[in-house]
Parts: C-alpha cells; structure tokens; sequence
C-alpha cells in the first residue's frame, strides 16, 4: 500500500515539533492531521480513524500514555499503530508506553529520517500477509502444526514456550514487558512469577540454538535476529 493511504496523526503540545513532523511525513506521502493536546488527540483519532499515531508523552490535558491507554480500550484502535514520542531520559516513560500498549516510542530531539524509516518499517510489519507460518531468520514458526524448525531442523518445544517465541517473534525489535508477556502468554489461567519467564526464556534459547531473544534489563525481552 502507498504511504499517501495512510493516515497519521501526530499530538504534540510544541507548535515547531508539530510543523516539523508534518512537514517530513507530508513529504513522504501520508496523509497528517494534528493535535495540540490529549482530548484533541481521542477527538480526532475517533473522527479521521489514523493508521498511525504519533503520541508526545507530555501533554496537556491527558498525557500520551493516558491517551494510549484509552485508545487501546476501545476495539477500533486495536490495530491502530501507535508510536511515543518522549523528552524523558529516565526507562519509565519508555516503560510506561509500552505498558499501555504502544507499538514503539521514539526520543526528542526526533531526526525526521529516523522517523520516517521506523514508521516504514512498522507499516512493513503490519503489512506482512497473514499466514499460518511465520519465519524469522532460520527459524519457522508454523502455528497450525504447532511446528518450530531452525533451518529445517524440527525443534520441540513446550506449548508456552511455543506461544513465548511466536509472540516476541511476530513483532522482533519490539521489547514486551514482563507483566505484558504474563498476560498475553499465561492470561488467568494460572499465577505465575518473573521467575516463570525467564526459565522459559532460557529453554527456547537453549532448544534454539540461536541467541535470538535479548534482555533488556529492567524492562523485558525483545526478539533479534
């Protein structure tokens, strides 16, 4: 799909960073709307349906991560791409974006290059056609035969182990939290610990024979190739 086909929302309270972004992703071929703040930004996304929103964490009158965290509420934004933008240098605002659903953030000063590259890349992902087998790398997941191969070689694997690897597979770069992994893998079927992760984490390295799955201390894992 051409980039002139998507939408982009961008919220931010600084009037230069606004002009700025719209004027590289204008440039680039989506199509931009703006918001100078949080209820604009719920108003808007409700109105024009973005593929794409661009998120500043600090904002007037509802903060992005509160506005991530009501978009992702609502069945309508659960495909939507949402991406932070954030001055903060300390892990919690990172980890607070993510925490509310966010598919990646992105540090101030923005360079408009990097910006366009990794809303590319996320469109590329998102883009992918729908198949029963995912492949990253030398490693194929097929999720109808419950079937992990590393070039061709069948690896077995544990159920939760399976759903471990398809999950931080089927998005690499991007880092799950811990408490995320908890509930996409685990749900409320049962209580588990950190701990829970982390020896499933070591034995799909260990079965894999690839180190494929890195630690981002404090936060989680995320899958690299």
């Amino acid at each position: 799909m051409e980039n002139k086909a998507r939408k982009v929302l961008i919220a931010d309270d600084e009037p230069d960073i606004r002009e700025l972004l719209q004027y590289n992703l204008s440039a680039a071929g989506y199509e931009v709307s703006l918001a100078k703040d949080g209820d604009e930004a719920l108003d808007k996304a409700k109105r024009i349906k973005p593929d794409l929103i661009l998120l500043d964490v600090m904002m007037p009158k509802k903060s992005g991560v509160e506005v991530c965290k009501i978009l992702r509420s609502q069945v309508q934004f659960s495909e939507t791409l949402i991406v932070m933008l954030t001055a903060l240098s300390d892990d919690g605002s990172v980890v607070k974006g993510l925490e509310t659903g966010a598919d990646d953030y992105i540090g101030k000063p923005v360079s408009p290059k990097v910006l366009v590259s990794r809303l590319q890349a996320l469109f590329r992902r998102q883009n992918k056609t729908e198949t029963t087998t995912l492949v990253a790398g030398p490693i194929s997941i097929n999720t109808e035969q419950f079937l992990v191969t590393v070039e061709g070689k069948s690896i077995s694997l544990a159920k939760k182990e399976f759903e471990l690897l398809y999950l931080l597979a089927n998005k690499p770069g991007r880092v799950f939290l811990r408490n995320e992994i908890l509930t996409q893998v685990w749900g409320n079927e049962v209580i588990v610990g950190d701990r829970t992760i982390d020896v499933h984490i070591r034995k799909i390295r260990q079965k894999l024979g690839i180190d494929c799955i890195k630690t981002v201390k404090g936060v989680g894992y995320k899958f690299v190739l």
